[in-house]
């Protein structure tokens, strides 16, 4: 008898992730057969989607309210086909808004097995969602080394799989020049500005992204200024450039079929010396990429009080916390300034050695070098479905 699997996500990301974990599912599983919901990367691995992943990537309060009937009608819908079809397990991957809400429903109907992909960072803050996702989820697929005792404390299982960064192709070297020619670089020093991929974000960074730029950059004068953009927010990118330094180069998606610009961005995070970077998981690529950085982002008032008094943790950047150093420095809240981020890229500048070894351990302890991540996960579903 075939595995029957339902996998469902809500987001461009996840989309990517369960297309990876039912690439390895097929290699291990062949004959493997999948329902659910997902995107288009998902779709060309064989799921025919119950309805358009993009309805659910609506995920913010503002956005929220105005469809919450149709995103309830959804959730019902989904646990509904979980439960008719009746697979031999349901895997939901991150959104937990939704995928959460799915499978208490699947829960309260059945004893359907659920595997949930991507744990809740319970080690940064509100640690009682482990507790509360134990309640309708067997078994976790981690991202981050150190994240399974937290699952398991909680009652589910928990099996770290690698984080999906470790599966992305290097640059090459001819990428590396062809990037450099395109962009009449010649051999000049190459800084990334990396101010977020949200409205949001780029709307709160880019003028101290910009002030900050301009300090570093009268004493630096050699240095090019990248900035790889999101498509959705390139033109307000271009907007904001005003007040940074001449001649900076904006990679717009627009400007590029996908493989081209893929292509260009990595080879702009291999060739650069130095990077400026709103916080996230941007700071795990720049690892992979060995490019030294500096971390910042502003929050509103009211959202950093409540950080500060719900942080867990004393860094928010990944390389810091997996590696167990702090040689990644952070400007954040109110010390998110243009001197301070202008004295933190002349010292990583000045001395980038000291994240090198971190960037390294970083890379190693999330996966690199191992089995892909998508083979990973798939072996730990299928290890442990009951006999």
């Amino acid at each position: 008898m075939s595995l029957r699997v339902f996998i469902l996500a809500g987001e461009p990301s996840g989309d990517r992730l369960g297309a990876a974990l039912m690439r390895g599912l097929k290699e291990l599983a062949p004959g493997v057969t999948f329902e659910g919901v997902g995107g288009s990367q998902m779709q060309a691995e064989g799921l025919r989607s119950q309805f358009p992943m993009e309805e659910l990537s609506v995920m913010g309060i503002a956005e929220v309210l105005p469809k919450y009937f149709d995103l309830k009608r959804r959730i019902q819908e989904t646990a509904d086909a979980v439960v008719a079809l009746r697979p031999d397990v349901m895997i939901s991957i991150d959104s937990p808004d939704f995928s959460l809400r799915v499978a208490k429903l699947v829960k309260d109907a059945s004893d359907i097995r659920t595997v949930h992909y991507v744990a809740p960072s319970v080690w940064a803050w509100r640690p009682g969602r482990a507790a509360k996702m134990a309640k309708v989820i067997d078994h976790v697929l981690a991202l981050l080394p150190f994240e399974p005792p937290y699952m398991e404390a909680a009652g589910m299982e928990c099996d770290f799989v690698g984080h999906p960064v470790v599966a992305e192709p290097k640059a090459t070297e001819a990428e590396i020049a062809d990037f450099r020619a395109a962009h009449d670089l010649g051999d000049a020093p190459v800084l990334l500005a990396l101010p977020g991929s949200r409205r949001s974000e780029v709307g709160r960074l880019a003028d101290v992204f910009g002030t900050a730029l301009q300090q570093f950059h009268a004493s630096h004068p050699d240095h090019r200024i990248v900035v790889p953009a999101a498509a959705h927010v390139a033109p307000l990118v271009r907007e904001k450039l005003a007040d940074w330094p001449a001649g900076c180069l904006v990679l717009d998606p627009a400007a590029y079929t996908t493989a081209e610009f893929a292509a260009h961005k990595r080879a702009a995070f291999a060739t650069a010396g130095l990077a400026l970077a709103a916080s996230g998981t941007v700071s795990l690529e720049l690892a992979a990429a060995r490019t030294p950085m500096v971390i910042a982002y502003r929050f509103n008032w009211l959202t950093w009080q409540i950080m500060k008094r719900m942080a867990l943790i004393d860094t928010v950047t990944l390389v810091n916390l997996v590696s167990e150093t702090r040689v990644v420095p952070e400007c954040l809240g109110p010390d998110c300034t243009a001197d301070k981020i202008a004295t933190q890229l002349d010292a990583v500048f000045a001395a980038p050695e000291a994240q090198f070894d971190a960037m390294r351990l970083t890379m190693q302890r999330v996966g690199e070098g191992g089995d892909a991540p998508g083979v990973r996960a798939a072996r730990a579903v299928l290890d442990r479905l009951p006999g």
